[in-house]
């Protein structure tokens, strides 16, 4: 590691994994313990000239990425070199020109930041009354899932390369964690059902486990399926049919005491994996259906506002984020000076 005094510098990195390399930050608080990485490259601008908030916004142009970003080596650990960074073309207008773009820019990004940090806020608030609502006292019965599952079983292997955009709607354990949320209606992938062998299916109301994952405080996440096709499960995951409310089961499975008893007994090593029997062991706590659907709800309100892409917080988020890329490759794009003969 190399140390350098950092105040206002650009740091960029320059090595690393797929999709981060031209990723930087500004560093504007100083500390003479930092050192720099060999991954990174930190850029020092001359303040007469260039203004470093300036140039780190150019850098995240279009404009800019457009001329470095081919450049960067394909392989096991891509990399940007030197050169290339340095022979980026920018314009340079006049400092306080400069100064005013960044302080429109500094605009946007700060309302994105806060509306960020109040979706974190509503987010914490929803898992507060989810838990609040969801934990009854003795006048509630608790019943375990094998209390209340007319069936459980496993769903059957779906390969990558049998996922296709046209076909049966399925679903694969891993996109359970990284496509979708407590309730979902629509499947992200779809495959050929002559191409599976024994294929397992699952309807409105089902919930979906998944019963492999990387640590113990995900494993066996669940969804409720509140579409009307018929849809594949993929393997490493456990259908339950029922006859509740699969908007309750699915919020009373997502509480931080379900969690706790879906890892319990678990061992922490690379790959996670639980059973239909452990499944079948977890409690819940189970009201009337007219309670279910009140408490369902209720907190699909607060789901939506903190979760959903096209309504609440997450679009208002989204929206000033494509507003702030516009203005800043609007605002970074100039006509180029004819040079005198």
């Amino acid at each position: 590691n190399k140390r350098a005094k950092l105040e206002n510098d650009i740091l960029l990195f320059a090595s690393t994994g797929t999709g981060t390399v031209g990723r930087m930050a500004i560093i504007n608080n100083y500390n003479s313990d930092w050192g720099i990485s060999e991954t990174l490259y930190a850029i020092k601008t001359n303040d007469d000239i260039l203004s470093p908030f300036y140039l780190m916004y150019y850098l995240f142009s279009k404009g800019a990425k457009s001329q470095f970003e081919p450049k960067i080596s394909k392989g096991s650990v891509p990399h940007l070199k030197v050169k290339d960074l340095l022979n980026v073309k920018l314009p340079v207008p006049p400092l306080e020109v400069q100064r005013e773009i960044v302080h429109i820019l500094d605009s946007f990004t700060l309302l994105t930041a806060e509306l960020a940090a109040e979706l974190t806020a509503r987010q914490k608030q929803y898992e507060f009354y989810r838990d609040k609502w969801l934990a009854f006292n003795e006048t509630v019965p608790r019943v375990k899932l094998s209390d209340i599952a007319i069936e459980m079983y496993r769903g059957n292997g779906i390969k990558r390369e049998q996922v296709t955009t046209e076909g049966i709607p399925c679903v694969r354990y891993g996109e359970i964690y990284t496509s979708y949320n407590v309730l979902f209606s629509e499947c992200k992938s779809h495959t050929d059902l002559a191409s599976i062998n024994n294929p397992k299916y699952f309807e409105y109301g089902d919930v979906l486990f998944a019963i492999t994952g990387e640590s113990i405080e995900d494993i066996s996440k669940s969804i409720a399926y509140m579409g009307n096709e018929k849809c594949l499960a993929g393997g490493d995951i456990v259908v339950m049919k029922h006859n509740q409310d699969p908007r309750y089961v699915a919020y009373a499975l997502s509480t931080k005491d379900a969690i706790k008893q879906k890892g319990m007994g678990k061992v922490k090593s690379k790959v996670v994996h639980s059973s239909v029997p452990s499944l079948k062991n977890i409690e819940m706590p189970l009201p009337s259906m007219e309670v279910q659907k009140q408490i369902a709800d209720r907190l699909d309100s607060y789901r939506l506002l903190c979760n959903d892409i096209t309504s609440g917080l997450p679009a208002e988020i989204e929206a000033r984020k494509k507003q702030y890329e516009y203005y800043r490759d609007k605002l970074l794009t100039f006509k180029e000076l004819k040079k005198e003969a």
